[in-house]
């Protein structure tokens, strides 16, 4: 488990307790099964979805049993949804261990990823949940996919502007905060106020931590990300930094390494310098900063709780992270 969670007890020992659900759930004879998929869950990864849905609940009526096993429907999800993302991108490397799709082949995650599907489906029919949440995290799926759907149309599209890139992101990491916000309070009977107000807070922390993510691959590396760094810009999906600098870039200095027919370690340097030459990095930040200060100021409106003094605490470490 992460230590983002260590100064806060009682959230890490409910997202331990939803990390051995998700364990106990996709447990199978065929011990292959969980090898494969264990190392990913015991990664170290922050669990702010699950979290995130803890700590809206405890607005209202909490019942930890079926919070927990909500949050580790989520969880789920968004592991499956990595995992196909992983097979999409060639990902070698994921919370710093080697994808299911590197190991054992592309062909063999694409099972993976629907098995652990079916099983968010079985670990939602355990608990009498709202019918509205559940047609939420079905439309939060396809919203997902269409937003999956979308990057990929515009790879390589030197086209790509702000607007379309808010439009894929709000349907990607933007969307699944904003539903764990939102039916964590939804399903603790919170008012409806509290509602909508917490799924807003979701949204526009998914976007700031969107955008911060693609930062990051500018300025961080592969030891702290976890991931391939820069690996979006070597297969045609530009974010925000890149998207900012090819608007200033009038000499199209950057495109001449963009229409390669492949980009190389040496292209990737220049694309970086240019990138912070035409000051892609400052202005992708401060779209961040917004969104990271209306977090923030809708925190303030929520009513005083111990929940409320978690995430004033948490949201500016998260979203001023390098990891």
């Amino acid at each position: 488990m992460s230590k983002f969670w260590t100064d806060y007890p009682v959230i890490m020992n409910e997202l331990a307790d939803v990390k051995e659900l998700i364990k106990k759930n996709i447990k199978s004879r065929e011990r292959y099964l969980e090898e494969s998929i264990y190392p990913m869950i015991d990664a170290g990864g922050k669990m702010l979805r699950p979290a995130f849905l803890l700590i809206a609940a405890k607005f209202g009526e909490y019942d930890s049993k079926k919070m927990h096993n909500l949050g580790a429907v989520i969880e789920l999800l968004h592991i499956a949804t990595l995992i196909h993302d992983d097979i999409i991108d060639d990902s070698k490397l994921r919370r710093g261990v080697e994808t299911v799709q590197a190991k054992y082949g592309k062909e063999y995650a694409v099972y993976i990823g629907d098995f652990l599907f079916c099983q968010c489906f079985m670990m939602v029919s355990n608990y009498d949940y709202t019918t509205e949440n559940l047609k939420d995290i079905s439309k939060v799926i396809s919203r997902i996919c269409m937003g999956e759907i979308s990057q990929y149309h515009l790879r390589y599209a030197n086209s790509i502007n702000l607007r379309k890139y808010i439009r894929i992101i709000s349907g990607k990491t933007a969307a699944l905060f904003a539903l764990c916000f939102f039916i964590g309070a939804r399903e603790a009977n919170c008012d409806e106020d509290i509602q909508k107000l917490l799924g807003k807070i979701g949204y526009h922390i998914g976007m700031a931590f969107q955008i911060i993510d693609d930062l990051l691959d500018y300025n961080g590396d592969t030891r702290l990300l976890g991931k391939n760094a820069l690996r979006d810009l070597k297969r045609g999906y530009y974010t925000l930094p890149l998207i900012f600098a090819l608007e200033k870039d009038n000499e199209n200095e950057i495109s001449r390494f963009l229409d390669k027919d492949c980009i190389g370690d040496d292209d990737i340097e220049q694309i970086i310098s240019l990138v912070r030459k035409y000051g892609g990095i400052e202005r992708a930040a401060k779209v961040a900063d917004r969104y990271n200060r209306k977090a923030m100021n809708m925190i303030n409106k929520l009513p005083n709780c111990d929940s409320k003094e978690i995430l004033m605490e948490i949201v500016p470490r998260l979203l001023k992270r390098n990891y």
